[in-house]
């Protein structure tokens, strides 16, 4: 991240020279900006836990319940004295999973995003014990959540999506400290906004605040439904506009009614400041400043002022303008908790400084572009051939450690699938073809209803060091790709119908077993295969009766010639079972690893105070 000098945006001249241009000229202008809104219409917000669907009168925010997005968890209802509100009276905890997804599927790729998740315990359990634990989204840290006993948290971000639905994750850091969530909200946002960022990296709100307000504004005042929270301080005064209506048309958009009030020093004073100690750490951020006249000024007033960093000046001299607004931000600058932000009023002005509203974001790490896509496309089909799998959601691998439970993953980037645990998952039936998945070390699959004949396509998989399949219902004899792979460890005991390739009989089985048609390679040759399958049959009955016809002829010529030595002997045939019991090399399987995830020192906390 290169860091930029602060910048102005005032683009209401910029608009009005559009309005002089050709008329074709406009329509493109019309054109580009209806693609840059991609995701604008996005307006999705979840009431966790609850399974209703109702209007807020107070924010007109249509809420739904969340059993559509999310696959596991449980519902609960905060106890009644702590209800601060409807939305927050119910949650969703989930006690079991190291990691929990909801899936969004209403975004579109390249659209940004706008996502919060709230967070309010409420003593739900009667324990007097709120949790911490991970928030993640599309395979990305997020924040530590650390909630409160009688508060709401929350967090939010800004990023722009990268595939066509997006995931918000909570996973559990802390042993018998289960994740969490009242409500979670994703609101598109016009491409334009927000964009002195690199489209690759998140911005995650530290502070978002409307000076001089008395009321924290969102929707409907705010159209994408931002939380501007009151703000003011020690020796302020407080401003209200008397324009009528404020151009936000540009910019970052902020709401008029955030526009409408500022706060000022009186004309003793030369200085508003604020302070960054809400971060623990050094961090790179992005702020956005608002400034607008709050009246018409005389010819003989002028309010200018400028930006500092500490002791050094980050800007030129500003002029706020009435009825519209000047933004200035600062992106990809390094700052401290000390480091400290002052609105000074330049020499030649003979009113104080004024602001009226302020933004702060530190700048996430590149966004990761997820697991492998052909391991994660594969995983995919294999969760539709199991229902049991269907529950988990989510980048399988992403954030490190947080895997899914049955997994393990390579430290590569991006990471591969090396490992599948699925022993006892009672999982039943005929196995895809997985074979695609060809970073795999180990598979378990034992302790199933798994049956038909063991897939070629594991002896095609080049790192499969260990494969378990015991006690399942496979059947034919074990592939000649296994049996002959240097180097593989392999447990097929507990299968009944298993038997030795290299026994006749057995590859006779073998043929006329059911789904042996090769469907590791996809063979569509049905009417070979059924004449193939008639041969057993055939044999089966043809040999036995001509064996009992030979055997009754020998019993009658053995009475009659039981004096004398036979000179030839009968040879036996074969058993019908195949004889030998194939080869089995037992292995005592490892248990899953071990996971301890570390938490990351980065606390994205929301505060309502500057």
């Amino acid at each position: 991240l290169k860091p930029h000098c602060l910048s102005i945006l005032f683009l209401s001249s910029l608009f009005s020279s559009l309005s002089s241009m050709a008329s074709s000229h406009f329509l493109l202008l019309v054109l580009l900006v209806s693609v840059f809104s991609v995701s604008a219409d996005v307006f999705v917000s979840l009431d966790c836990g609850s399974s209703e669907a109702y209007t807020d009168h107070e924010t007109s925010i249509d809420w739904l319940g969340d059993a559509d997005y999310v696959a596991n968890g449980e519902s609960h209802v905060v106890q009644s004295n702590n209800s601060i509100s409807h939305v927050m009276d119910t949650l969703r905890v989930f006690t079991t999973r190291t990691k929990n997804c909801f899936l969004i599927d209403e975004v579109e790729k390249g659209g940004k995003v706008l996502i919060r998740a709230s967070f309010y315990y409420g003593n739900y359990d009667g324990k007097s014990n709120p949790p911490s634990f991970a928030l993640q989204f599309d395979g990305n840290h997020w924040a530590s959540v650390t909630t409160m006993s009688d508060q709401l948290v929350y967090y939010e971000t800004i990023y722009v999506v990268k595939g066509d639905y997006l995931t918000v994750c909570l996973a559990q850091t802390e042993e018998n400290q289960f994740p969490f969530i009242s409500a979670l909200e994703i609101r598109g946002l016009d491409s334009t906004m927000y964009s002195h960022v690199d489209d690759n990296h998140a911005l995650f709100l530290r502070r978002r605040v409307a000076f001089g307000s008395n009321k924290t504004i969102r929707n409907t005042d705010d159209p994408y439904d931002r939380i501007w929270t009151p703000g003011s301080g020690n020796l302020i005064e407080t401003l209200t506009s008397d324009a009528t209506t404020i151009d936000t048309s540009h910019g970052d958009q902020p709401p008029q009614q955030v526009l409408q009030n500022a706060i000022s020093t009186n004309n003793s004073l030369n200085i508003i400041s604020w302070n960054m100690n809400f971060l623990p750490i050094d961090n790179v951020i992005y702020m956005n400043m608002y400034f607008s006249e709050v009246t018409q000024l005389d010819v003989n007033q002028t309010r200018s002022f400028r930006i500092f960093q500490d002791n050094e000046s980050i800007s030129d001299p500003i002029l706020p303008p009435y009825e519209d607004f000047i933004q200035m931000y600062v992106s990809n600058l390094t700052v401290s908790p000390s480091t400290i932000f002052s609105v000074v009023r330049t020499t030649n002005s003979t009113l104080p400084p004024l602001i009226n509203a302020l933004e702060i974001f530190t700048i996430g790490n590149a966004l990761t572009d997820g697991t492998n896509t052909q391991d994660v496309e594969t995983l995919i089909s294999l969760q539709k051939e199991f229902e049991v799998l269907q529950g988990w959601i989510g980048d399988p691998c992403l954030p490190s450690p947080f895997t899914y439970d049955w997994i393990n993953c390579s430290s590569s980037d991006p990471p591969r699938i090396t490992a599948l645990y699925l022993s006892k998952f009672n999982l039943s039936g005929s196995l895809p073809d997985f074979s695609s998945m060809d970073a795999l070390e180990t598979i378990d699959l034992s302790n199933n209803d798994l049956d038909g004949p063991i897939p070629d396509f594991f002896g095609t998989l080049p790192n499969l060091k260990e494969l378990n399949l015991a006690n399942n219902k496979f059947s034919g004899p074990v592939p000649a790709s296994l049996s002959n792979k240097n180097g593989l460890t392999i447990d097929t005991s507990g299968n009944s119908d298993l038997c030795s390739s290299s026994d006749e009989s057995c590859q006779n089985n073998d043929s006329s077993s059911p789904g042996n048609d090769q469907p590791a390679t996809g063979s569509t040759k049905k009417n070979n295969n059924n004449k193939k399958n008639n041969m057993p049959i055939i044999l089966g009955t043809t040999i036995p009766a001509f064996l009992l016809v030979w055997a009754i002829v020998g019993i009658f010529a053995m009475l009659h010639y039981k004096n004398k030595r036979a000179t030839t002997s009968l040879v036996n045939p074969g058993q019908a079972s195949g004889g030998s019991t194939p080869f089995v090399n037992r292995v005592q399987m490892s248990e899953n690893f071990e996971k301890n995830p570390e938490v990351t020192a980065h606390d994205h906390e929301n505060s309502t105070n500057v």
